[in-house]
């Protein structure tokens, strides 16, 4: 069974008992005494019932202080009902005059401070000893007053009618005196009683005033003679209070108490109001009982002094309001001190305001600081000088603070002074209330001028996403603006644009960063200009830039802008340290497509506009699939060789040099060769991407110590022989680069004589005076140096006089053209004789048809290479070639026309 039906069965079984009580006293069952004695029993029953229910449910009651409330309620209850069942067995129907205070009184009595413990759990008294002599004085001149009146009204003449002696007829009223003394202590308790239990508290003051007006009607019936003819009547007030204690347990479930609330402004003002009721009451109780006087009343000295006593403490409790009433508003006072005092030493603004935003009262100098007066302040409202987008948020706080919302709100507004310019402020706002009130005077405004802090993070946030060399919008302000492009949805030809300026690297190198810097802010006006309003340029990062087309618009206006980019930087030269420095432009188009985000295709346009540049520059590439594909197949391909380099998967074959003339091996150039398993990989392939990751260092220089090795045993086999090595700007530049070549030559044992490098006109124009450097050094050890690709480049001659070439290499394009073009005839036969003036070797590479041979046989080149002479060949063959040689004409050394099954014009 649950608590609540237990609670519930309890409260039925009271109010059938008090069905019972009305059949059997009200309607008079039989005699008086009968129905007296079915009333009593019935009041007995209830008392019980109502004592089962109250202790019955503190065993399970959540909570220390309900707990002990319903126990000790309980226990009064028990108290009362035990009272109630002594009285029946000893003296129901018997007048009570024969005993002044009866065993069953004694049961009646011990349930007033029961009942007292338990309804102060659920009303506690106030905090504080002083707090508590105020209650019980007034506790004290609430009951002394109300006995002088009842004593005026009603027992003077009872007392005179009973011929008791003063002594024994005090003792009859002990009980209701108590009752009434208790009721008049509980009911300010529970006015102030915690909200989680001032419903219980109320009922069980309610329950006490019901049982007390029984037992003050129960005494008056006694002291007049009549309870035994009407003996039962008295008791439905104890009914009625039985049933409110078995209802406590329904009530208040689930509710921890609160803590009681503390005096306030409010409090003192209550405080007050119950002294002037007190004294009201205090004041007819010694009216009436003057009139008493006037009347030959007899007055017993305890009621003058019960009356006078009252009196005396109502001027004590008078006396000592006023004083706290003084100390209040003298608190009040050095409250409304210190708040100026504290609103004139802060730096913030300090208003007072209604509800509706009217300002009564501001700091000392607060209307100076935005430069009004303060008759223009303060009576008038606070709107009008507020900027009209935060006008909404201030009438919403008004608003909710009018209402009664206790929590501060805080806004950030702009505020207009007097000189037109708006200030960014911090306001905070709250209910003002006076010290010691409870009621809001108005609302209490703080605020702070932030405009310097406002225009600092301004200038941070201007800085964040621009460039401060060029002023332009830098590259997180630029991927910003592609993301939020894109959200928008799907744009008509909305491109972005990459754009590199062409040999920026030398700029720097030749006239410094500085110069370098100056030329970039002159070419990010250029571009600024050339873009139409509404598209975003953007510094990218060192010479790129990046512009975002947002506009709709058709494909060819996005591919004319970037025309237009590319002619604005090359059309005049930027003069830049007193010289004029003319540069190109290399520009990279991608549009948006679906499905594309936007780091996608920034991504694109860098890719499009790194083979504009790969392309020569001074162009616009537009991208294309492909190109995404190119750059992933190089990476894949980069990591593959790091892979392979790890794995030897390389191998080298030589490609023989011949001496035209006689047909004899002079040399061999080695070529390093990729299998990947089964598949050789094309030189074409990979010799790009290792150059661009970097392995082509440590590739070169394990072709370079394999292929000395292998010379060097051929030449311990007395053949003479000579061995060329291709070299990259990549390896020249790399640290230790001569070192390495000595050491390679060091530990295969190969003169340095016999050891030719091969450098392209290429390397030597881009890495310029280093390059020279290197290969001069090289050249000191005794390396031959040779030139390859001679006549393709810029410089030809100006390094055939800086460097101390052996050796010029013809490029396989002058070779393909000789018997077919004469320009190319010219030109080639300009070669041989200009290395014949200058005492160089001239070897012609790419040799493949026989009137190509002869014409240089004719011309009076030394030495070719080419699949007409040999194709490159791995070791195992070379050898074979040398030996068969050796077999056939006694001697080391190789003549291809000796070769059997092998003419020179079959060779290939």
């Amino acid at each position: 069974m649950t608590r609540s039906h237990d609670a519930r069965v309890a409260y039925g079984t009271v109010l059938a008992l008090a069905v019972l009580y009305v059949t059997g006293a009200v309607l008079g069952w039989g005699s008086p005494s009968a129905s007296g004695w079915v009333s009593a029993w019935a009041t007995v029953a209830a008392g019980g019932a109502a004592a089962g229910s109250l202790i019955g449910a503190s065993l399970h009651a959540e909570g220390g202080t309900r707990r002990s409330a319903l126990r000790y309620l309980g226990l009064a209850a028990a108290s009362w009902a035990l009272g109630s069942f002594v009285h029946a067995i000893t003296e129901n129907g018997l007048s009570r005059a024969a005993a002044a205070l009866s065993f069953a009184d004694l049961f009646w009595l011990a349930a007033v401070p029961l009942f007292a413990i338990g309804a102060i759990r659920l009303a506690p008294l106030p905090r504080g000893l002083r707090a508590r002599l105020r209650h019980g004085a007034d506790t004290y001149i609430a009951t002394a007053a109300v006995f002088s009146v009842s004593w005026a009204l009603a027992f003077a003449p009872l007392y005179e009618a009973s011929g008791e002696s003063p002594f024994d007829f005090f003792l009859e009223l002990i009980h209701p005196v108590a009752d009434v003394a208790l009721l008049l202590a509980l009911v300010p308790l529970v006015l102030w009683a915690p909200r989680g239990s001032r419903l219980m508290a109320f009922t069980a003051v309610a329950a006490l005033g019901s049982i007390a007006c029984s037992d003050v009607l129960f005494t008056v019936l006694r002291l007049s003679g009549t309870a035994p003819e009407r003996a039962g009547v008295e008791q439905l007030g104890e009914l009625v209070g039985y049933l409110l204690l078995s209802v406590l347990p329904l009530l208040g479930r689930g509710a921890a108490p609160a803590a009681p609330r503390r005096l306030t402004g409010r409090g003192l003002y209550r405080f007050g109001s119950e002294i002037v009721a007190g004294t009201a009451v205090a004041g007819a109780a010694l009216i009436l009982t003057a009139y008493a006087l006037l009347r030959d009343v007899t007055v017993q000295p305890v009621v003058a002094l019960a009356a006078g006593s009252a009196a005396l403490v109502t001027i004590v409790r008078v006396y000592g309001l006023i004083q706290e009433i003084t100390s209040l508003r003298l608190a009040v006072d050095a409250g409304d001190r210190h708040f100026r005092a504290l609103a004139e030493g802060t730096g913030d603004v300090v208003l007072i305001v209604d509800f509706d935003g009217r300002v009564r009262y501001a700091s000392p100098g607060a209307p100076e600081k935005y430069g009004y007066g303060e008759a223009e302040i303060l009576g008038r409202s606070i709107e009008p000088i507020l900027h009209p987008e935060d006008l909404p948020q201030v009438r919403a706080a008004l608003k909710a603070l009018g209402r009664g919302g206790d929590r501060a709100v805080h806004l950030s507004v702009r505020v207009l002074a007097a000189d037109g310019t708006w200030r960014h402020t911090e306001s905070t706002l709250s209910r003002y209330h006076r010290p010691g009130g409870d009621v809001p005077q108005g609302l209490l405004v703080a605020s702070r001028d932030i405009s310097d802090q406002v225009a600092l993070q301004q200038q941070v946030d201007h800085l964040t996403f621009h460039d401060g060399l060029t002023g332009l919008s830098n590259r997180s302000y630029f991927e910003e603006r592609t993301r939020e492009v894109l959200a928008r949805g799907p744009a008509d030809n909305m491109a972005v644009l990459f754009l590199d300026l062409d040999g920026f690297t030398a700029v720097n190198d030749s006239a410094g960063h500085g110069s370098g810097d100056y030329l970039l802010a002159q070419a990010a006006r250029r571009l600024r200009a050339t873009v139409q309003v509404g598209d975003t340029t953007s510094r990218w990062g060192g010479d790129e830039f990046a512009v975002l087309v947002e506009r709709r618009g058709e494909a060819e206006a996005v591919v004319d802008l970037a025309e237009r980019l590319v002619r604005v930087v090359s059309s005049e030269p930027f003069r830049v340290a007193g010289r004029d420095i003319a540069l190109t432009a290399s520009v990279g188009i991608a549009f948006a497509e679906e499905g594309v985000d936007a780091s996608e295709l920034l991504r694109n346009a860098d890719l499009a506009m790194a083979r504009a540049k790969d392309a020569g520059g001074d162009r616009v590439e537009l991208f294309a699939a492909h190109m995404h594909a190119d750059v992933v197949r190089r990476l894949e391909l980069q990591s593959d060789l790091q892979r392979a380099l790890a794995e030897r998967q390389f191998a080298i074959e030589y490609q023989p040099v011949v001496e035209l003339a006689t047909s004899r091996v002079t040399g061999v150039e080695a070529l390093v060769r990729w299998w990947r398993g089964s598949v050789l990989i094309s030189p074409d392939e990979f010799i790009g991407p290792a150059e661009e990751s970097g392995l082509i260092v440590p590739l070169g220089a394990w072709v370079l110590q394999e292929s000395c090795k292998q010379v060097a045993t051929w030449r311990e086999q007395a053949w003479d022989i000579s061995l060329s090595v291709n070299l990259s700007a990549r390896q020249i530049s790399a640290p230790r680069f001569v070192e390495t070549v000595a050491e390679a030559l060091e530990g295969s044992g190969l003169p340095a004589s016999a050891l030719t490098l091969e450098v392209t006109e290429e390397v030597l124009v881009e890495d310029g005076a280093e390059a020279v450097d290197r290969l001069r050094a090289l050249r000191e050890l005794g390396v031959r140096l040779a030139i390859d690709d001679f006549g393709t480049g810029y410089a030809s001659l100006a390094y055939l006089r800086q460097l101390p070439v052996d050796i010029i290499k013809i490029d396989p394009s002058f070779t393909a053209g000789l018997g077919e073009d004469d320009t190319v005839m010219l030109l080639t036969r300009t070669i041989v004789r200009l290395g014949q003036d200058l005492g160089l070797v001239v070897v012609a590479e790419g040799i493949e048809r026989p009137e190509q041979l002869d014409l240089l046989r004719e011309m009076g080149c030394a030495r070719g290479q080419g699949y007409l002479v040999a194709r490159p060949m791995g070791v195992p063959r070379v050898e074979s070639m040398v030996r068969t040689d050796v077999d056939r004409r006694g001697r080391p050394g190789l003549h291809l026309e000796d070769e059997p099954g092998r003419t020179p014009a079959s060779a290939g």
